[in-house]
């Protein structure tokens, strides 16, 4: 079976590269998503040793539930490369892929994600920048952004208007969520409201953000974590805010009767 509609509306526990692969090819209108970082593979070593200063009982610092993000980085790219390839054949002709990832310092010099993203069309870097980071390092400034790459296909456009907002996005860090790095809802709906996607794909769901923004946005959505855990808690989000959907429509209903 390889209708689309299989897939659609759920969240799907498993390896991300390997579901994908079950995916029909040019099903899906755009993806968003934020990989793990392979933090823990770090040579400052602040996340692998436990240094964590103010951050020491943050959620990142204990990792995630199932994924050590201690991977040799050689390996770490070519898992990374595997799990862009898939999202670009997945996306249709006038369809995106909206990547976040973090541009580190590594032996002293940036590890700016180039051998992630050579050959993947790149048409603009956004930067997010945040309330604030974590530098275990005396010799350089603390990163307080992260980057999207726009990774789009030639007929890909902005919805109406949304060309107006800028490349550089000042959106605060999610605090009042369990999952070690959770997406902020308001930049989800800055790139979902942004397009005119009706099927989103977020194959790093972690807790759910995607799918809940496009629930709520009243878009479709595929859901993808290899945790069963964050799987869980995905749903839970996911029937909580059907819920709250539903009472709020019913309330303002009665207004009008």
């Amino acid at each position: 079976m390889s209708n689309i509609s299989k897939y659609t509306n759920k969240i799907i526990c498993g390896d991300s590269v390997e579901i994908m692969k079950s995916i029909p090819s040019e099903s899906i209108d755009l993806v968003v998503t934020s990989p793990p970082y392979n933090l823990k593979n770090s040579t400052g070593n602040g996340m692998k040793d436990g240094r964590g200063g103010k951050w020491a009982n943050a959620a990142l610092v204990n990792g995630y539930s199932h994924h050590d993000d201690c991977m040799p980085h050689e390996e770490y790219v070519k898992w990374q490369r595997n799990a862009l390839t898939e999202m670009l054949r997945l996306i249709k002709e006038d369809g995106a892929i909206f990547y976040n990832h973090k541009w580190r310092v590594q032996g002293g010099l940036l590890q700016d994600r180039k051998d992630i993203l050579d050959g993947f069309p790149v048409r603009q870097i956004i930067i997010w920048q945040r309330n604030g980071g974590i530098n275990f390092n005396a010799g350089y400034f603390l990163p307080t952004y992260e980057v999207i790459y726009l990774i789009a296909k030639p007929k890909f456009k902005l919805a109406a208007k949304a060309n107006k907002y800028g490349d550089v996005w000042k959106i605060g860090q999610e605090l009042k969520n369990n999952h070690p790095a959770p997406f902020p809802i308001k930049l989800i709906d800055r790139i979902i409201s942004s397009t005119n996607a009706e099927l989103i794909l977020d194959p790093f769901n972690g807790s759910g953000t995607t799918a809940v923004v496009a629930q709520e946005l009243g878009r479709n959505f595929i859901g993808i974590d290899i945790s069963p855990e964050y799987c869980k808690m995905a749903q839970q989000r996911l029937e909580k805010n059907k819920v709250s959907s539903e009472l709020a429509y019913k309330r303002q209903k009665s207004l009008f009767e």
